[in-house]
């Protein structure tokens, strides 16, 4: 199959005419108290922060809430929409928008019906996915290369993980991967800060802020995903691109229970949709993209 993401991906055709807001019923659902994040301790033991009070909502094949947080010195204020996903329930598979044999952008407007959760997936070039990309048992690109890289992975038995840059090779060579798709920073791994990404010297903006976007696997097996919005006043303010920096969202993460988290593509890509019932929720991006992760119920 062949790509054609150039001109999707690029200005100003990426960007829709009018910003689009989340469905109305997601408005009414009230955030929790504000709680400071600071950045993940790059130290040799994770601090021990106690997990803040979430009231969920949902059923147990998939849960939500929101978390209010304040950030740094400046006390950024920052939602996050967390999402709790039990893969004995709902199965996790990427998704292509398709015009015959040609893959085409993606974006929550095309969501499958039958999703009960839809989000962009891992990193893009004007060409398309970046990286190791599995989708029904088929390797459709090679892994890319990078220390701060890292793949979520599912298997046949649709167990998930996420396995860091140096153990993507073996992964691959041991079979049985059902879905997998590549993304960059790794923000958590066996609960805490890799080293790669505490290094000084390592190619990675400590202080920048955007709209973030991340995937998190719990000791349980639970997939966690963690999306932030800018807490301003008014709609708008919302797609504003300001929230957490990398060593935040880690701390995020693990705050919320991941054990291994990875970052996949923020800012204008950033989009998740979920659905209870006859009600969706959902939080647009201003960039199509070339992937997609969803969610359907398992029979």
């Amino acid at each position: 199959m062949r790509f054609r993401f150039r001109t999707a991906l690029g200005f100003p055709a990426a960007i829709a005419t009018a910003i689009p807001v989340h469905h109305a019923a997601a408005q009414r659902v009230s955030a929790q108290r504000a709680t400071p994040i600071a950045a993940i301790s790059c130290g040799s033991a994770a601090r021990s922060t106690a997990l803040p009070s979430l009231r969920w909502q949902g059923e147990a094949a998939l849960r939500w809430t929101t978390w209010s947080t304040v950030l740094g010195a400046r006390k950024v204020a920052v939602r996050i929409v967390a999402v709790d996903v039990d893969p004995a329930r709902l199965a996790l598979s990427l998704e292509l928008a398709r015009d015959g044999g040609e893959l085409l952008p993606w974006s929550l407007d095309v969501a499958p019906s039958d999703a009960l959760l839809a989000m962009n997936a891992g990193q893009f070039t004007d060409e398309g996915p970046w990286g190791w990309v599995v989708h029904r048992s088929r390797e459709w690109q090679a892994p890319g290369s990078g220390p701060l890289s890292g793949a979520f992975v599912v298997d046949s038995m649709g167990h998930i993980r996420i396995a860091a840059a140096d153990a993507i090779d073996s992964v691959r060579r041991a079979g049985g991967v059902r879905e997998a798709l590549q993304s960059f920073p790794l923000l958590l791994e066996r609960g805490r800060a890799p080293r790669v990404l505490c290094d000084p010297t390592a190619a990675l903006d400590h202080d920048h802020r955007d709209i973030r976007l991340a995937l998190g696997v719990r000791a349980d097996g639970h997939v966690l995903i963690a999306l932030s919005r800018y807490d301003g006043v008014g709609r708008l303010a919302e797609r504003l691109p300001i929230g957490p920096t990398t060593m935040e969202m880690a701390e995020v993460m693990r705050r919320l229970g991941a054990v291994d988290a990875l970052m996949l593509d923020g800012g204008l890509s950033a989009q998740l949709l979920l659905r209870q019932g006859t009600v969706t929720h959902r939080w647009d991006g201003l960039r199509r993209v070339p992937l997609a992760l969803v969610g359907r119920r398992i029979p």
